[in-house]
C-alpha cells in the first residue's frame, strides 16, 4: 500500500471495512476483530492510530515485532478455522504502522478460541447469536443453502400432485403414473421430500398452501402517486401476493402490467400500444427475485412503483464475491441450486446468466443497488414519461 493511500484511508475514519488500533492488546481480543472482518467482507486493520481521534501513534522496533507475532499467532491459533493474513509495515513521516490485510472467509463462520462468532456492524462489532444469522453465514460459505432444508410440519400431503405432475411432464414428458417408483420417492430422488418433510423448493414450488408455513414468502406491491415511499397515496395497492411461485409471479405480471403507461406506437388509432417499459424486463426481474433472493430472511419481496422510478427489492444481498459488475457480464453464482435447478421448468427462466445483460440491452434504465446495510438487492427502473 502506498503512503498517500493510507493517508486518504485514515482521514476518512473507520467503518465496515477499515478499523484502527492504537496496538494489538492480545491475541484472544484482536481474533475477534479478524474473524469478523472474515465473516463479513474482509477488511483493514490498521495498527498504530488511535481509533477516537484517528492520530499516529507509531510503534517501535521491538513494538512491530512483538505485535506482529500476536497477530500471527492470533489468525493461526486463535481464530478457527485459522486465516491465513497479511501484514506490511509503512513509514508516514516518523510515525511506523502495521497494515494488516485480512481476506473474506471463505468457510465462514469463522469463531474465537471460545467459541463465539463475530460480525462487522459498521466501524465496531458484534456477537452473531441468532440461528437465523448464523444460517446466512453458513449459507455464504456454502455450507448449507437454504432451499434444501425441511420445513417442519409438512408431509407428503401438502404436495399438490398436479404441479408435481405439470412439472414432470414438462420436464421429463413424463406423467406420475409413467414412472416405476412412488410419488414419494420421486420427490426424494429431486430433493423435494426429506425425512417425510417437504424441503423448501417442493413448498414454494408445489406447495398447496406455502405461506400456511411460510407467511412472508410472498410479494407486496404498491403504486404510489408521488416519487416518495412516505407518500400516505397510492394508486394501486397488493398488500401480499399469496400462493406458489408461479401464481406469486402471474399475478406480479399483472400488476406491473396495469400500472405501466401504454404507448402508441404509430399514427393508427387501431394500432397495439406498447408498454413503456419492456414486459420482459420485469418478467427477468420478478424471476430472479424469486429465485435468487435470500430464503435466510424472513420478509417479502417488495415491488414500488413511483411516478419516476419502479423498484423491485429483494431480501439479501449478492452471494460471496458476487458484484454488480459481476452480474451485468452474466457472472452468477447460485445461491438457491435445487431451487434454480426445477424452477426453469415452471417458470421463464433459462439460468444461464444471461438474463441481466439481456434486459440491460433491452432497456437503458435499469439500476442495481447491492445494499449491504439493509441486507437487500435493488434493482430501479427509471420511467421516461
Amino acid at each position: 500500500m502506498e503512503t498517500l493511500e493510507l493517508l486518504e484511508i485514515i482521514q476518512n475514519g473507520e467503518n465496515s471495512y477499515v478499523q484502527f488500533k492504537r496496538r494489538v492488546k492480545d491475541a484472544h481480543s484482536i481474533s475477534q476483530e479478524i474473524s469478523a472482518f472474515a465473516n463479513f467482507k474482509g477488511g483493514t486493520l490498521i495498527i498504530g492510530v488511535e481509533d477516537k481521534t484517528g492520530e499516529l501513534n507509531g510503534l517501535s522496533f521491538t513494538e512491530i515485532e512483538k505485535n506482529n507475532n500476536t497477530l500471527a499467532n492470533a489468525a493461526s491459533d486463535n481464530v478457527k478455522p485459522s486465516l491465513f493474513i497479511q501484514t506490511e509495515q509503512i513509514t508516514i513521516k516518523d510515525d511506523t504502522l502495521i497494515v494488516v490485510k485480512i481476506p473474506e472467509g471463505i468457510n465462514k463462520p469463522y469463531k474465537d478460541k471460545k467459541g463465539a462468532i463475530w460480525l462487522k456492524n459498521g466501524s465496531d462489532k458484534r456477537r452473531v447469536t441468532s440461528n437465523e444469522e448464523l444460517a446466512r453465514l453458513l449459507q455464504s460459505s456454502k455450507n448449507i443453502y437454504a432451499d434444501e432444508q425441511t420445513i417442519p410440519d409438512t408431509s407428503l400431503a401438502d404436495l399438490d400432485v398436479n404441479k408435481f405432475d405439470k412439472y414432470l411432464k414438462n420436464r421429463y414428458n413424463k406423467n406420475i403414473d409413467d414412472f416405476e417408483i412412488d410419488i414419494k420417492q420421486l420427490a426424494s430422488n429431486t430433493n423435494l421430500i426429506k425425512a417425510n418433510k417437504l424441503t423448501l423448493t417442493a413448498l414454494l414450488l408445489f406447495g398447496k398452501q406455502p405461506q400456511k408455513h411460510r407467511p412472508l414468502f410472498t410479494i407486496q406491491c404498491v403504486a404510489f402517486t408521488g416519487n416518495s415511499i412516505n407518500s400516505t397515496q397510492f394508486k394501486d395497492k397488493e398488500q401480499q401476493i399469496d400462493g406458489d411461485l408461479k401464481t406469486i409471479f402471474e399475478k406480479s405480471m399483472s400488476f406491473i402490467k396495469r400500472n405501466l403507461h401504454k404507448i402508441q406506437v404509430s399514427d393508427s388509432f387501431n394500432s397495439n400500444p406498447k408498454s413503456e417499459i419492456p414486459l420482459e424486463v420485469f418478467e427477468e426481474l420478478f424471476v430472479n427475485a424469486f429465485i435468487h433472493r435470500n430464503y435466510f430472511i424472513n420478509s417479502t419481496v417488495k415491488l414500488f412503483i413511483f411516478q419516476d422510478r419502479i423498484e423491485i427489492i429483494s431480501p439479501g444481498v449478492l452471494p460471496n464475491s458476487l458484484t454488480v459488475e459481476n452480474i451485468k457480464s452474466g457472472i452468477s453464482i447460485q445461491r438457491n441450486p435445487t431451487l434454480q435447478s426445477i424452477a426453469q421448468f415452471i417458470l421463464p427462466y433459462s439460468g444461464l446468466g444471461t438474463g441481466i445483460s439481456r434486459i440491460t440491452e433491452l432497456y437503458s434504465g435499469i439500476e442495481f443497488e447491492n445494499n449491504i446495510s439493509k441486507e437487500q438487492f435493488i434493482t430501479i427502473i427509471k420511467r421516461t414519461l
